[in-house]
């Protein structure tokens, strides 16, 4: 039986963000991958929370996780090298699910990081929180990645920047954003992403 027959039912409902070393706003995003990054390269972090989610018997619900980001051009041309840390609460169950969800290997709409990531730094269990206060996303990843994400005010009143009907494979609807005090320092990589582009999409994901 193939490895792709094994992976069993997976879902994964919440909000996501995404900060990069982008100038606002992030040339990847609406041209799905086809236009450089800003400065010719990506850093970035991303961050999950799962407000509801399973991987087969598995509930995932309530955790929260982070993917470092290191791409070297263009992001369909891949030669990704990413890094994960998952929420010291997640079992070892748990955190198998999402290095399965978030490699690619459980396919449905993140597979297609399969094809893109290069190398894998590997996976640290840290406490990982995601806190909404007002409009802003603070993320914690166990001091790793520090900062948050906050949306940049649109032309009426209490409404963000949102490009909508997008074919982004994140979510179709994108509210855009900017990094706020935001700090990578793991892995030999030192990144300063405050006041770079940023995203925050809500995120409905299932596989296989």
């Amino acid at each position: 039986m193939s490895a792709a027959a094994n992976t069993p039912e997976w879902s994964l409902a919440g909000e996501l963000v995404i900060n990069c070393n982008c100038d606002v706003f992030c040339p990847c995003v609406v041209s799905l991958g086809q236009a450089k990054p800003t400065h010719g390269y990506c850093q970035a972090f991303m961050a999950i929370r799962v407000d509801d989610g399973h991987y087969g018997e598995h509930d995932l619900g309530g955790l929260n996780v982070v993917t470092l980001l290191d791409i070297p051009g263009r992001m369909t041309e891949g030669g990704w090298t990413t890094a994960l840390y998952v929420d010291d609460r997640a079992d070892d169950a748990q955190v198998a699910a999402f290095e399965g969800i978030l490699s690619g290997a459980a396919r449905g709409n993140s597979g297609l990081l399969q094809l893109l990531v290069a190398q894998t730094l590997g996976t640290q269990r840290v406490p990982v929180s995601y806190e909404v206060e007002g409009e802003l996303r603070k993320i914690n990843a166990g001091g790793k990645v520090v900062g948050g994400v906050e949306p940049i005010a649109g032309q009426r009143d209490g409404e963000p920047v949102v490009i909508e009907n997008s074919p982004y494979w994140v979510d179709s609807r994108v509210v855009v954003g900017r990094g706020v005090k935001s700090k990578v320092r793991d892995f030999g990589r030192v990144w300063n992403l405050d006041g770079r582009s940023a995203e925050i999409c809500t995120i409905h994901w299932s596989g296989p």
